[in-house]
């Protein structure tokens, strides 16, 4: 066993790519105002890489996987989405954070919505890179979904994110316990916890005072463990 076992945290949340220029000239394209909107993102259980790498052979037990599980798994994100551009001035962004997720989005969440519904929602239609994603994150209200490194980039950079995982996504989103936002961790295999993602997202967009608060915080204690960990490391190096 290692000398020192503690957390440490994701190197993406130090990210700080930013292309403020592409982000902001996406948002007036689409009628976005900054502070305005809600990002979302979402995800199969396996991602599909058979759809994006030249020469890739689908697996077949992966692919029923994905299937058997994608409604289940986007309902409440459909219903989070309704939520807030019916009971909230936020508007929507369906964003992906892999080159399979544009069409997961159209699928199970743009193309199920209500016309209501719709008119507040934007889909992304193009995939982009960290640094223009990281600076549109930075524009919003928060995120909410079920990815993983799009809300640590976020947190990081200090915009609220709820994460939804499931168990093909191993342990990783339980990080969001050791930082404290346990209130924003939701588990799509608990059956009691789904009923409870729609009440937190909008809480998030109601009193975004309150949702700040809390990721400073969560944001501060990421820092100084990032600050510690990197000490251990310097000081191991220098002893060698």
């Amino acid at each position: 066993m290692a000398p020192v076992m503690e957390f440490g945290p994701d190197g993406a949340f130090a990210c700080d790519l930013r292309d403020d220029a592409k982000a902001t000239a996406f948002l007036e394209a689409n009628g976005l105002e900054e502070g305005r909107f809600l990002c979302c993102l979402s995800r199969l259980r396996f991602t599909p890489y058979w759809l994006i790498r030249p020469g890739a052979v689908r697996n077949e037990e992966r692919h029923a996987r994905n299937e058997a599980m994608k409604e289940h798994d986007h309902a409440p994100l459909r219903e989070a989405i309704i939520a807030v551009v019916r009971e909230t001035p936020f508007k929507v962004l369906l964003c992906p954070e892999d080159q399979t997720q544009m069409a997961v989005g159209k699928e199970l969440l743009w193309d199920r919505l209500p016309a209501d519904a719709r008119r507040r929602v934007v889909w992304r239609e193009e995939f982009w890179l960290t640094d223009e994603a990281l600076a549109t994150y930075v524009r919003s209200a928060g995120l909410f979904g079920s990815e993983m490194h799009s809300p640590i980039m976020a947190v990081g950079n200090g915009i609220p994110a709820i994460v939804c995982r499931f168990r093909e996504q191993t342990s990783k989103g339980l990080m969001w316990r050791d930082i404290g936002l346990h209130d924003w961790l939701f588990d799509l295999d608990m059956e009691n916890e789904r009923p409870r993602i729609v009440p937190a997202v909008l809480a998030m967009a109601s009193n975004p005072a309150a949702a700040s608060a809390k990721v400073a915080t969560a944001r501060a204690f990421v820092e100084q463990r990032q600050r510690e960990t990197l000490a251990c490391v310097r000081e191991n190096l220098l002893a060698r």
